[in-house]
């Protein structure tokens, strides 16, 4: 479903029908032209949510998904990165083991704990909730390299912070995720890894304290979700998941707009009548057109790439449901733009098109332009078309900076990247990245970016710019 860049990629001849035939205004509907301006900002607004829910329904409601990780208010570690073969994530962070718990905050806060790391490994925990917003951050950057617990709260909770915790994370939605970034310096440092990994925690309040837990949350019948689902059913899980996501106060025009074509955030199916469903597809396509073209368009184009502020938090979004929606289609649950930063790009820097089948290419970094990260840059490749890493012969899909002693240096002191499908040959198979044969996409990763000179950011305005990508042959 959502875990792949198209939603409703195959629901156009539907919407196509919808339009060409006339559609029924209900009495309680604010009439055809509204009910489809309704449905369409009901969209953009949900995209991020049912495209969360799809991605929880696989990692913590389906056992059998093939993508199951742990139930909720359990921690999972992985000793590996994301490989070819993870596919319900779309642009899947490849250079950092992943951690991860997902919360349900209904019944009480959960705590989560992190240990000592050493100096020099970066580390994030990333909270995330049911709206996308990022709500709070831990780690290096944040709070530094020290052991602590934060508790992470659903809306409207009023208790007191028990002793032993160190701040309070509000979430905007009654589900959560934590996302937990560990820095792998190396294929022998994973051991270092999973000894951090180790320390993470994720426990309910009550077992933090050591006290009875509170009665436990009322049992939720979860809807399967899959790509074929979600394509014709998308305000169904939209109207499922608003019910765990309390209004907030910048919501009221677009929840007033969604509850006159039934999506009133109490859970209630919507009308399944054959016309309805047209007309909500037909809603839903144009908004996804509209997404898209908005993802093409979004950030600051440098040398082929694309540089996007990440609002993050909700008050950085501020009700900028496009912006919200452009994120989850790019690539969901990115940091906020102080924890990282993403230049994309499907370009060479004179704007043809990425081909792993079509071309050959190159990534130059001049002496002393490496990217400025207080933590460690990467370079992903990605196939264009679903958004997913490349299986390739040498298990390689990206290049970062902790692999910068074994690369071949130019005689200047820089660094070439060769951007192709076929093995370049030994003397440049450090320095080589393996492509798709066919479209490219590709997304460099600056972890805790620096703000001193030079700098990317402020985007748009810093000194320094990622090299744009060049065909060669």
């Amino acid at each position: 479903m959502t875990t792949r860049r198209t939603i409703l990629g195959g629901a156009a001849a539907a919407g196509a029908l919808a339009l060409s035939r006339p559609l029924i205004a209900q009495p309680s509907r604010p009439g055809l032209v509204g009910t489809f301006e309704a449905a369409e900002a009901a969209f953009i607004f949900g995209l991020p949510i049912v495209t969360n829910y799809a991605v929880m329904y696989q990692f913590a409601i389906d056992r059998n998904s093939g993508q199951f990780k742990a139930p909720f208010n359990t921690m999972w570690n992985d000793a590996q990165v994301f490989t070819w073969r993870d596919t319900a994530i779309p642009t899947p962070n490849s250079d950092t083991p992943y951690s991860m718990s997902w919360l349900d905050l209904r019944a009480e806060p959960v705590v989560i704990s992190v240990p000592d790391v050493p100096a020099g490994r970066y580390f994030s925990v990333q909270v995330c909730d049911g709206n996308t917003y990022n709500v709070g951050y831990i780690g290096s950057r944040a709070t530094g390299q020290g052991a602590g617990s934060w508790m992470v709260v659903a809306p409207g909770w009023q208790g007191a912070t028990p002793p032993g915790i160190k701040g309070v994370i509000r979430s905007t939605t009654q589900f959560a995720l934590t996302i937990f970034r560990t820095q792998l310096m190396g294929p022998d440092d994973m051991p270092n890894v999973v000894a951090v990994q180790h320390g993470y925690r994720s426990e309910p309040l009550s077992t933090f304290l050591r006290q009875p837990a509170p009665p436990p949350a009322v049992e939720i019948r979860w809807p399967r979700i899959n790509n074929d689902l979600a394509k014709h059913h998308f305000f169904d899980y939209l109207a499922f998941a608003l019910q765990f996501n309390a209004p907030q106060a910048n919501e009221a025009a677009i929840r007033a707009q969604m509850a006159s074509i039934g999506l009133d955030g109490r859970g209630a199916a919507l009308p399944h009548s054959f016309l309805d469903r047209l007309e909500l597809l037909a809603a839903a396509f144009s908004g996804e057109r509209k997404v898209e073209a908005a993802v093409a368009a979004a950030g600051v184009k440098m040398n082929g790439w694309n540089v996007t502020p990440i609002p993050g938090s909700p008050e950085a979004y501020n009700g900028d449901w496009m912006t919200r929606a452009v994120v989850s289609k790019a690539g969901i649950y990115g940091n906020s733009t102080e924890e990282a930063t993403y230049p994309f790009t499907r370009t060479t820097a004179t704007g043809e098109t990425l081909d792993g089948s079509k071309g050959r290419y190159t990534l130059t970094f001049g002496p002393g332009q490496l990217p400025p990260v207080s933590a460690f840059w990467s370079v992903t490749m990605y196939h264009s078309g679903n958004q997913l890493l490349v299986q390739n012969p040498i298990d390689r899909y990206l290049i970062n900076s902790p692999m910068l002693a074994g690369m071949r240096r130019n005689p200047d002191g820089g660094v070439t990247l060769h951007i192709q499908k076929d093995d370049p040959g030994e003397a440049l198979r450090a320095n080589w990245l393996p492509a798709p044969d066919g479209p490219i996409y590709m997304v460099m990763r600056l972890y805790w970016p620096r703000t001193e000179a030079p700098s990317l950011l402020p985007i748009g305005r810093g000194a320094w710019q990622p090299p744009g990508i060049v065909k060669i042959g």
